[in-house]
């Protein structure tokens, strides 16, 4: 839930009338353009148009704060006091800055993803359940995780090219040097631009949910494989085709907001922020995961 509303937000307006109505724990609400306070001990939200709204803390897995607001030192302690975590996110989380998790937040996700995590025979039907979700045609059974991943590199590197050929578009390969991101064709930034969008919906969605980015099945040696990981499940439609299909429109000048537009309408198309849940569920094998957080 979001502070503003229109068809082409992913998030919706914040209103008494919007809150949820949960028994157990909801996993996030999205505000901006506001300001958290205390009022008799209750956590009030007061918007740019001076709206109040009390929220139900005790009910919520974390806040998702957004440009534009601002929380006191009271409001912190409690939220915590109510095991309600806190995210710092750019608009719509398209971009995720930091986390504020509480001392006695509830742990049975990342346990239960810990646990997938060290036994390697686990972890590797984790790993399967993710490749059979992009490559459902694939033979996976009895491969290793490296013969799992080099199926991959062919696969992706196949659909890159079938993309160019299918949008008519030059493409010489996905490159990306950190820090100098006009350096790259215009696929290319607008690819890095989509990566980045994702991965921050994602971050903030795992974070809601009591998962640990850090702690993946697939990718390692990064900041956040399982992001990375998750990622994948969803590029190929959200950023790979998207970047194709621009390229062509903004001929040959990189245009940032046609680009967070068109990856905001596909996201909401999809429907990503209410199948994120389900299909983490699915990928780690247990259905009654989040369940009862």
């Amino acid at each position: 839930m979001s502070v503003e509303t229109s068809k082409n937000r992913l998030l919706i307006k914040v209103t008494r009338a919007t809150l949820p109505q949960v028994k157990n724990k909801y996993p996030f609400i999205y505000l901006e353009r506001g300001r958290l306070e205390i009022d008799d001990s209750s956590v009030k939200w007061i918007d740019c148009e001076a709206n109040v709204v009390r929220l139900p803390i005790a009910t919520l897995n974390c806040l998702l704060l957004g440009p534009g607001t601002s929380v006191t030192h009271e409001a912190v302690k409690v939220m915590a006091a109510a095991n309600c975590s806190v995210c710092w996110v750019g608009e719509d989380s398209f971009l995720f800055y930091a986390a504020g998790q509480t001392p006695t937040a509830d742990t049975r996700n990342f346990k239960k993803q810990m646990l997938l995590a060290v036994d390697a025979d686990k972890s590797l039907e984790v790993a399967r359940r993710m490749y059979a979700r992009r490559f459902p045609k694939a033979e996976l059974a009895g491969k290793t995780l490296k013969e799992m991943m080099g199926m991959e590199g062919y696969r992706v590197r196949g659909l890159y090219e079938s993309k160019a050929q299918q949008y008519q578009i030059g493409w010489k390969g996905r490159a990306y040097v950190p820090g100098k991101f006009e350096l790259g064709d215009i696929t290319n930034q607008v690819l890095t631009a989509a990566n980045a969008a994702l991965y921050g919906i994602l971050t903030s969605a795992v974070h809601s949910m009591g998962y640990s980015p850090h702690i993946g099945f697939i990718h390692s040696g990064s900041p956040l494989p399982f992001i990375y990981d998750l990622a994948d499940l969803y590029k190929e439609h959200l950023c790979i085709d998207l970047a194709f299909a621009l390229t062509l429109d903004m001929a040959g000048r990189y245009n940032k907001h046609m680009v967070a537009e068109a990856f905001r309408r596909r996201v909401i198309d999809m429907d990503l922020l209410a199948n994120i849940g389900n299909d983490i569920e699915d990928i780690l094998g247990d259905k009654n995961v989040g369940r009862n957080r």
